[in-house]
């Protein structure tokens, strides 16, 4: 949203440009953050099923032990 409103600004600067944030209940979180804080060994519990935890954990445990 601040890459756009910051292209906006320079396409038409008497333009302003306004986003709102979604409360938690609605938050989108991409699926590359969800996978760097499990590796990095963070618990992404709240945020996915735990089908997919445990999933995230047994992928990212056995790439460790390959490395």
């Amino acid at each position: 949203e601040f890459q756009l409103a910051g292209m906006n600004r320079r396409l038409n600067p008497e333009i302003d440009t306004v986003f709102l944030t979604p409360s938690e209940q609605f938050l989108f979180i991409s699926s590359s953050l969800i996978r760097e804080i499990s590796a990095l060994g963070g618990d992404v519990k709240e945020f996915v099923h735990p089908v997919v935890s445990d999933a995230l954990k047994a992928r990212l445990g056995t790439k460790k032990k390959l490395n």
